[in-house]
């Protein structure tokens, strides 16, 4: 990370999202230098393991393009050391909605958490913001943020049968979010299931840490070592 930074400007990070959102919101003085130097961070973190593809969201597209970009900006001043990776941007899923209609995000607390009680998800599922709209007025599925979310974890011909009847008028929204909360409930309890198993076990999990850590090391330091003879701060 560090050596990338040195190939890159101010300027230039101050394109990234988060800092454009951090001045639009009187928040600059209070940025620290580690959210500023994320998408280096991040890019290395790409570069380190010869990544060829990323898999990301809509919204993460622009790092990947930093990314890039840094690979393109070393290697020219450098010689070819890093590859050039493309993001994979899954269309279905490319942005997940989260339950105030802004995208799911840990930031704007707005998220439906993965292992979350049956519980848990009722509340928060019942809490997405819905218009005032009645049952039998038709509705924009495509504006409903339930709906949307139905999109995650419907099947085939529930999806069809509740955007019919959005559009039709029938459906109100206290029992789209039912379905909803049934349908990630099934999705979610066979890997919550399988989530505390493998929490129960602390051993196991440990030595899988230590020994992908371990391999995961032995991958970047090689990796460093083509980074630093490349820009001429070794001597081996």
């Amino acid at each position: 990370a560090w050596v990338l930074g040195c190939v890159t400007t101010v300027p230039y990070l101050k394109r990234a999202h988060a800092y454009k959102d951090a001045v639009a919101k009187g928040a600059e003085a209070e940025l620290s230098v580690g959210t500023f130097n994320y998408p280096v961070l991040m890019a290395a973190d790409i570069f380190i393991y010869g990544a060829d593809v990323v898999p990301v969201g809509a919204d993460q597209k622009q790092h990947i393009e930093f990314a890039r970009d840094f690979a393109q900006k070393f290697n020219a001043r450098y010689g070819e050391v890093f590859n050039i990776p493309e993001p994979i941007i899954v269309e279905s899923v490319k942005t997940v909605p989260g339950v105030d209609g802004r995208k799911m995000s840990k930031s704007y607390d707005n998220t439906i958490p993965l292992f979350a009680t049956d519980e848990e998800i009722r509340k928060i599922v019942m809490s997405i913001v819905t218009d005032s709209k009645r049952p039998e007025d038709k509705k924009d599925p495509e504006q409903d943020t339930i709906f949307l979310l139905h999109k995650l974890f419907a099947e085939e011909d529930q999806l069809r049968e509740i955007e019919r009847r959005y559009r039709e008028g029938g459906m109100g929204y206290k029992e789209s979010k039912e379905i909803l909360i049934e349908n990630i409930i099934r999705f979610i309890a066979p890997l919550r299931k399988r989530r505390e198993e493998i929490a129960s076990d602390t051993e196991t999990v440990l030595a899988i840490l230590k020994n992908g850590g371990e391999y995961a090391r032995s991958r970047a330091k090689e990796r460093m070592m083509e980074v630093r003879r490349a820009a001429g701060l070794s001597i081996d």
